[in-house]
This record gives structure tokens, C-alpha cells and sequence, in this order.
């Protein structure tokens, strides 16, 4: 080796240069500048390196180790990466020279990579990035090496392998989506984690389990792949995906922060942007030609990033339920298959618990039915087991309406039994309420009469939380089916018909939805022009009234004929309509039939003594003559009418809801015949109106709504707000935590003592005498001493004493 470099360094003797002042990082820069100056070097180079690669082969072929052989020797393999390095970033400068310079590297590094010191290796793999990165390489000639670079016992190795594998994908997909490169890739990958080799399978998992949570690889062949490395022989491979698939939803919170920081850095630093009129005015008519330009750019750009906010603030307020799980081609397979391996493996009881939470979520994301997995949730089923929430939730999850009741019953009386007794301890029973609330959401025709009146008296109980469990479920039947309810537990606001659908029933409609909504508001409409036009008709009947009494006696003449042909009409209708409603509600019936009866009674007797009285008064006029009869006969026809014209509008009134009744029954066909086609207007109109159905709705529930069983399949159960409201015994630390943030406020405990020694404010005792209330008498005798005092001092001022016995004084 010593004598190949020596006898290289002619060229560069006789060039003027030196091989000990030889830099190759100065020769590179020199290289890029001037390629074709520095060919000799370059080949020089080359030599070197593709010796010194020939006799680390030579070493791998005699299976060296690195340790005792050539690659022992730290300056052969500095030179070697220096070379290797150095070619790497003068490659594109020379592209025919070089031509096989990265497939020989790479080979290189695959073939000898576990033999190969640790640094060596590190450089050529950066060397090989390098050639990928400047696209002399396909990164799909490269991803199985790099794969097999992540399985070795190098931790920068590694991790300087897998970022560049994530990375580079990412930025083929960031502008847009080669599907036929990222199906080769996937493919690699996929049949890597197929293999029994469990790094392998490892790390190609990890590599699809990135991408498809950086929404990168983010279809259903990916998804497919992850959920089916399920059954791989090795388990960890399977805890691997079992927990990817469980804890999807908070890796997915977990990513907001990581991949959407480069877009939160932006929306700071470029606040929103209020395009008003006069910008938009300025960009297009006034300025130069070239002012106006840049105000256009620069007004596409504004609209450009509200818009892409706006896109943004609404995938963050949409929190959609997503799981890998949603996408299997196979769902029903998928459960069995990993269902029959819980039942025969011999793992942990937390690997279990997370078998069984997958099985579930799919039962439930998918509608599945499999009916041997409630029994087999039936043995773990007890107050004392080990994550016993999650357990329960596990339950809950899997229970939908497609699974016949029959299967779930034994399952939900064993929760009841067990949860849900005098003797069990309050945790419990709430637990096991808020447990029996979820099922009946889902599966409503497993609870009974007896057994719902039961659970509601646990209402009364002094636990918090039992309570609260108890109304909820006396809210949910409410609203499901109140009959089983007593009925002071019913509730005002109560639809008699509600009742829990059949098992396998199922509204298929034969319309367009809601299109009733649209027909009942234009039913009011017309019924409200109906009215108005009546009460038109009615008032110039009245005006006309005070004009002749012949005419208005001939009006209502024909009017109570045609009153009576509508009546009987009507009453053929109302009879119609009373048996299509007997279909319906047999209680509702009678009490229709009743009032219409009465109605209908009341105005035929009435048309019957006003026609009695008419003809009664005719036949008088006729036996008596023209002269004094005929003021009796007006005097008695005025007053008559005026009697039976409120009657008339009453009986019209009522005649008009009878025919709206009557009308209902038929509006279906009446609209089909008329128009089946709907604008956008009428489903906006659709709308508009099912909205305001819903808030009344709302309203009258008190703001409790029953989600579909659509939502309730993607809803994910939370094991939490099964223990809500309940209060787990505290520890002996916890409490005294709880007093001490209880003293806070306070300060240090001082003795009375301490406390008055280091008194500041205040008044002293001669200062308190002051304030305290005299008597008069004193307040005299104080003064008049006072008095005395001062005129003794003013007597012995003038005075000069003198001796001992003048200061004793």
C-alpha cells in the first residue's frame, strides 16, 4: 500500500505538487471549478479507492475479521472514506469518468457492511446518501440496502439510515404523488415485512408505520400491510402493530406539533390578511403597468394564504375518527384469524387485553358479527379483574345493532349480576350502570321492564356517582322507549311511539329524505292564505249585511246548503282519516273520534233547528197573510242569522282542519303527480327546515341526542367516562397533599405570645382610657382638678425657692 502511493505521486511530482501538501477538501473546490484541469488527479484518486475497496474484499473473502486484518489499521480506512467522500461529491462533475463509481459503492456496502469498522461504514453510507440525494442513484436501487443498514448493531448507523429513508420518500411525495415509484417502494417494504427475519420485518414496519402517520403513504394497501403484520410468527412484531393500531389516535395528536410546525412558524409570522375593496380597487386601476403588477402578485398571495388558514383552522376543527382498521379488504377474516390466535396463545395478559381491544374496535368500526367472542369476554368479566374498564369498554365497543341479542344477553345479565347488587361497593355499581347505558345505546332490545325499574331506584342513592348513572340511564329510555319507564320517570316532553327498532329492521325510504318537511311548510302556508282569504270573504259578507237582508238571507240560504254537502263529505274523509290514524295509535283514536263526533253532532243539530225555525216561519206567513206577519218573520230572520253567522265561521273553521286532516294522507301521491323534480332551492329550503326541526328537537331534550348507529361504529368507547363521578379511595401522601393546598392561604403557626411580642400597629392602654365613656360628674371633677393643677403652677412660678425643702416640693 505504502509503495502504490508513492509510485502515484509522480504525476503530481512533475505537475509542481506535492503528495504530503495534497488537501483533498482544497481539490475538490478546485475540481468543481475547473473539471477538465484536474482529470489526473481525479483518476489518481480513483485508483486509490478502488484498490483499497479490492483489498477490503479480498479481506471479506478470506473472512477476516475487521478487528486483526487491513481494517484494523485506522489510517487505511480514514483514506479510504476521505476517497470515498471526496468521489461522492465530485461525481456530478464528472459523470463519464465516474459511471460506476455509486453501483461499486454501493455493492461494496452491501456485501461488506457487517465486516467494516464502524466509522468506514458511516462515511461510505453518508457517501451513498450524498449520490441518492443528487440523483445519480434511484433511491429504489438503494432502499433494501439501507433497510439492511438499520438492522445492524450501530445506533448512528441507524438512525442516520432511517431519516434518510423517511425523508426522502417525504420529498418525493411533497409536490405530487408518483403511485408507480411509491408501489415499487411499498413492495420492498411489504416483502421485507413478510419474511421470518424479525429485524427486517421490524424495521420495515416501523419505516410503513412513519409514513402512513405522516399521511405520506396514507392508503389502504399500507394500511392492509400493517394490520396483516398482525400474524407474523414473532410477537413482538405483533405487539409492535397491536399497539400502533390502539394508539393510533394519539400518535396522531402527538404528529400536530412535529409536522405542522413549519406551517404554525408561518401563520405567526404572517398574521391574517384583510383584503378590503380599496386594495382590490388599487391592484387593478391604479399605479403604472408595473405597479399594478406587483399589487395583483402580492393580492394572489394574501388570497392564497387565507386561503390555505382557512384549510388548515378547518382539518383542526374537524376531528374525525380515523384507524388503519377502516381500510381492511377483509374485516371479517381479519377478526376470526386474530381471534383464533388469542384463543390458542400462550402470551402475556396485557398482550392479550390489547388482542382483544383490536378485535373489538373492528366489531364495531366494521359491523362484524362473531358470536364466540362474547362468551369468551363473559370469564374475565368481574369486579376484581385486572383493567377491568378497558375490558368493559372492549365490550361496549363490540356491541352494535347487526349482533342478534340472543348472543349479547348472557354477557349483559353477568355485568348486571355482578356490577349492579346491594352488597357491591359503590365504584362498582356506577361502573356497571354507565356500562349497561352504553350497551342499551347501542343494543336497546336487551333491557326488560322489571330489570330497567330496578336500576332506576338506584337514583336515590347518597353516592354521587351511582345517582348520576342511574338518571342517565333514565335519560336514555326516555327518548328510546319510555314505556318501560314508570311513568313519573317518563318525563313531560314524551313521544308515546317511541320504541326501539326490531332486531333486523330497517327505514328504507322510498323518497327523498325529510322531502315530508318541505310539504308540511307549504301545507301551513296555503292554510294560512286559506284563512286570510275566508276572513276577506267573511268581512265584506258583513259590510253587505247593513245593504239588504233579502240578499244576505239568500247568501246564507246557499251557504248552509253547501255546509251541509260539505259536511257529509268531510265526514266520509274524517272517517278515512280516523282509520288510517287507528293504524298508527289506538289511544289517539278515540280521542279524535270523540271530538269530531261532537263537532259534527253539534252542527247538524244546529243546521236542523235553523231549518225547522225557517220553514216553522214560513208556514206561519203563509196560513196568516202579507200584512202584520211579515215584520214578525224579518224581526225573527235577522235575529236567527245573526245567531248562526259566529256558528257558521266556527263550523267552517273546524271543517277546514278536518279537510287539512283529510288532505295528509294523500300528499305523498298529490306531489309525485304533480312534480318529482326538486331544484337546489327546495333541498336548500330541506335544509333550512330540518335544521330547525332538529333545534326543537334539542330543545325539548334538554340538549341530549341519540347518535345513529353510524356514529356510534365510529365512535371510540373511552374507558374514562366509564369511572365518571367516581372517587377512588386516596392515599395517606394524597391526603395530606389536599391539606397542605388547603393552608396555602395561610401563614406559619405562631404561638399568642410570639404574635403580641411582635405587635407594630395598634393603640396603647393610656390611649384606649381616652376613648372610653365618662360620666358627666367625673368628666367635672377631671376638668375642675385640672383646673387646680394649673394654678398652683402658675402661683409658685414667680416664687425662688431655696434648700433642700424647695425641690422636695
Amino acid at each position: 500500500m505504502v509503495s502504490m502511493v508513492s509510485g502515484s505521486a509522480e504525476p503530481l511530482s512533475a505537475s509542481g505538487r506535492s503528495s504530503e501538501k495534497l488537501s483533498l477538501l482544497s481539490l475538490q473546490s478546485k475540481m468543481k471549478t475547473d473539471p477538465e484541469g484536474y482529470e489526473t488527479e481525479l483518476h489518481l484518486i480513483r485508483n486509490q479507492f478502488y484498490s483499497a475497496l479490492e483489498l477490503f474484499q479480498q479481506q471479506a473473502a478470506l473472512n477476516f475479521s475487521s478487528i486483526s486484518g487491513v481494517g484494523a489499521d485506522p489510517t487505511v480506512a480514514k483514506d479510504l472514506s476521505d476517497r470515498a467522500m471526496f468521489l461522492a461529491h465530485v461525481t456530478p462533475f464528472y459523470p463519464k469518468q465516474l459511471a460506476e463509481f455509486p453501483s461499486d459503492l454501493a455493492a461494496f456496502l452491501k456485501s461488506s457492511a457487517r465486516t467494516l469498522p464502524s466509522g468506514l461504514r458511516f462515511h461510505a453510507t453518508q457517501a451513498v446518501i450524498l449520490l441518492v440525494n443528487r440523483k445519480i442513484i434511484d433511491i429504489k436501487d438503494t432502499l433494501s440496502l439501507f433497510m439492511e443498514l438499520q438492522t445492524l448493531d450501530d445506533r448512528n448507523l441507524r438512525k442516520l439510515a432511517f431519516s434518510h429513508v423517511v425523508h426522502s420518500i417525504r420529498r418525493m411525495n411533497k409536490n405530487h404523488k408518483n403511485e408507480a415509484k411509491n408501489r415499487s417502494l411499498q413492495n420492498i417494504l411489504f416483502g421485507l415485512l413478510q419474511q421470518d427475519d424479525e429485524a427486517k420485518a421490524k424495521r420495515s414496519l416501523i419505516t410503513l408505520c412513519e409514513h402512513h402517520r405522516r399521511k405520506v403513504w396514507f392508503d389502504e394497501r399500507t394500511a392492509n400491510a400493517i394490520c396483516m403484520a398482525c400474524f407474523h410468527s414473532s410477537s413482538r412484531i405483533m405487539i409492535a402493530v397491536l399497539s400502533f393500531l390502539l394508539d393510533y389516535e394519539k400518535i396522531e395528536n402527538d404528529d400536530e406539533d412535529s409536522d405542522d410546525l413549519s406551517s404554525e412558524d408561518e401563520m405567526t409570522q404572517n398574521p391574517r390578511v384583510v383584503i378590503s375593496k380599496e386594495t382590490v380597487y388599487k391592484a387593478h386601476h391604479k399605479g403604472t403597468a408595473a405597479s399594478k403588477k406587483k399589487k395583483k402578485a402580492k393580492l394572489q398571495r394574501a388570497i392564497r394564504s387565507m386561503k390555505r388558514q382557512q384549510r388548515l383552522s378547518s382539518e383542526s376543527s374537524n376531528c374525525s375518527y380515523y384507524s388503519p382498521l377502516y381500510h381492511l379488504k377483509d374485516a371479517q377474516g381479519f377478526v376470526e384469524k386474530l381471534f383464533s390466535r388469542l384463543q390458542t396463545c400462550n402470551e402475556r395478559f396485557e398482550v392479550k387485553m390489547m388482542m382483544l381491544k383490536v378485535i373489538a374496535r373492528t366489531v364495531g368500526l366494521h359491523r362484524l358479527i362473531l358470536l364466540n367472542f362474547y362468551p369468551f369476554l363473559q370469564r374475565y368479566v368481574q369486579p376484581h379483574q385486572k383493567d377491568i374498564t378497558n375490558l368493559l369498554a372492549a365490550a361496549v365497543q363490540a356491541c352494535h345493532d347487526m349482533v342478534p341479542p340472543d348472543a349479547v344477553e348472557p354477557l349483559f345479565k353477568q355485568i348486571v349480576n355482578q356490577f349492579v347488587h346491594d352488597r357491591s361497593r359503590p365504584e362498582a355499581i356506577a361502573v356497571g350502570l354507565n356500562v349497561i347505558r352504553e350497551i342499551c345505546l347501542r343494543m336497546p332490545l336487551l333491557m326488560t321492564e322489571d330489570l330497567l325499574q330496578d336500576l332506576v331506584l338506584y337514583k336515590k342513592s347518597h353516592e354521587k356517582a351511582v345517582s348520576a348513572a342511574a338518571r342517565s340511564l333514565i335519560t336514555l329510555f326516555r327518548e328510546v322507549c319510555p314505556s318501560l319507564l314508570v311513568k313519573k320517570d317518563r318525563g313531560r316532553p314524551m313521544d308515546p311511539k317511541a320504541k326501539p327498532k326490531a332486531y333486523g329492521e330497517v327505514n328504507v325510504l322510498s323518497n327523498v329524505p325529510d322531502i315530508e318537511l318541505l310539504e308540511q311548510d307549504d301545507d301551513i302556508g296555503g292554510s294560512e292564505d286559506d284563512e286570510s282569504g275566508d276572513e276577506a270573504v267573511y268581512i265584506s259578507s258583513d259590510d253587505g249585511n247593513e245593504d239588504n237582508d233579502d240578499e244576505e238571507s239568500q247568501y246564507t240560504a246557499n251557504d248552509g246548503s253547501e255546509d251541509e254537502d260539505v259536511l257529509d263529505e268531510e265526514g266520509d274523509e274524517n272517517d278515512s282519516v280516523d282509520e288510517y290514524e287507528s293504524d298508527i295509535d289506538d289511544a289517539n283514536e278515540d280521542d279524535s273520534d270523540d271530538e269530531d263526533k261532537g263537532d259534527t253532532e253539534e252542527l247538524e243539530t244546529e243546521e236542523d233547528d235553523y231549518n225547522e225555525e225557517v220553514s216553522g216561519s214560513s208556514k206561519a206567513g203563509d196560513n196568516a197573510g202579507d200584512g202584520g206577519n211579515e215584520d214578525q218573520k224579518a224581526k225573527a230572520s235577522k235575529r236567527k242569522l245573526s245567531d248562526f253567522e259566529g256558528q257558521l265561521i266556527a263550523a267552517d273553521t273546524s271543517l277546514r282542519a278536518l279537510k287539512r286532516l283529510a288532505e295528509a294522507k294523500t300528499s305523498h301521491a298529490s306531489s309525485d303527480s304533480v312534480d318529482g323534480i326538486l331544484s337546489d332551492e327546495h333541498f336548500q329550503r330541506i335544509k333550512k327546515l330540518k335544521a330547525k326541526k332538529e333545534a326543537k328537537t334539542a330543545l325539548a331534550q334538554q340538549g341530549f341526542k341519540i347518535p345513529s348507529s353510524d356514529q356510534l361504529s365510529f365512535k371510540r368507547v373511552d374507558p374514562s367516562k366509564l369511572e365518571a363521578h367516581v372517587r377512588l379511595r386516596l392515599s395517606k401522601e394524597e391526603r395530606l397533599a389536599l391539606v397542605k393546598a388547603g393552608r396555602e392561604d395561610r401563614g406559619p403557626y405562631q404561638a399568642r405570645t410570639a404574635i403580641k411580642q411582635k405587635k407594630t400597629g395598634g393603640l396603647s392602654n393610656r390611649q384606649k382610657e381616652h376613648k372610653k365613656y365618662m360620666p358627666l360628674a367625673a368628666k367635672k371633677a377631671k376638668a375642675q382638678r385640672s383646673r387646680q393643677e394649673k394654678n398652683k403652677k402658675k402661683s409658685r412660678s414667680g416664687k425662688q425657692f431655696r434648700g433642700k425643702k424647695a425641690w422636695k416640693q
